[in-house]
């Protein structure tokens, strides 16, 4: 059983979510829940939960505060929150889950899932510190990504990223150094992450950064020669979208 523990100020999203986790996640047990940042410490220190299902905006402090003030993290984290732009933005760079109030129970389904899987690779705190150091310094010019592999968590320099190609349900991350991640995610998903960083998406099975972009080839309907040697297609319907944006680089 996976011991979790739910810390939010408002007693009836509290009840919400433990009666979800009892009908469609029967393998989560709650050991406690607590209303706030203060008693939330306090339950967290008394119990070892393997997951803490946490609010970000309470009254008494966020659950951002929380996870510094902790300080040695050994459980995982699935927040839930009402839409906030900012921090759910935070969390998505930081690999992490998150849970949009009203929880929908499909949502919880997939977020224990990847729990469990995260649980069944060993505990790894890369992506709590990554956030908050995020939270910390929100307008740093550093642009940095956690990309989450089977193997573990890795942080990279968005700007060393010369492109991403689909696979599934998982996207490849190829990188300047030569190295390749592959990561559970679409790659749907990984460009609303990037767009703002430059990257576009030529063809359906490919994001690319436009940093990386050597020539283009006119022939077999287009294709885009990256830095790395690689040659990324150019769907037909996007043709005249992407040759636009290569005539104003």
């Amino acid at each position: 059983m996976i011991k979790a523990i739910i810390i939010d100020d408002e007693k009836m999203s509290r009840e919400t979510l433990q009666g979800l986790l009892r009908r469609y996640c029967k393998n989560v047990e709650v050991i406690g829940e607590a209303d706030g940042f203060h008693s939330g410490m306090a339950i967290i220190k008394k119990n070892k939960p393997d997951v803490i299902f946490l609010d970000i905006q309470m009254p008494d402090g966020s659950g951002f505060k929380l996870l510094e003030e902790i300080g040695d993290i050994d459980f995982e984290v699935i927040f839930s929150t009402a839409y906030d732009q900012f921090a759910i933005k935070a969390i998505k760079y930081s690999a992490l889950d998150y849970l949009l109030k009203p929880i929908n129970p499909e949502d919880l389904i997939t977020s224990v899932e990847k729990l469990e899987a995260k649980i069944s690779k060993g505990k790894d705190n890369t992506g709590v510190k990554f956030l908050l150091d995020s939270i910390k310094t929100p307008s740093s010019d550093t642009k940095k990504i956690v990309l989450s592999t089977s193997e573990g968590m890795h942080i990279v320099d968005i700007d060393n990223i010369i492109r991403c190609e689909s696979e599934d349900y998982y996207t490849k991350f190829f990188l300047k150094e030569g190295k390749v991640i592959m990561v559970s995610k679409t790659l749907k998903e990984n460009e609303e992450l990037l767009a703002e960083y430059n990257f576009i998406r030529p063809h359906k099975s490919h994001l690319i950064n436009l940093k990386y972009v050597k020539s283009f080839l006119r022939i077999d309907g287009g294709s885009i020669v990256m830095t790395d040697g690689s040659n990324v297609p150019v769907s037909r319907r996007k043709r005249e979208q992407i040759l636009d944006i290569l005539n104003h680089l």
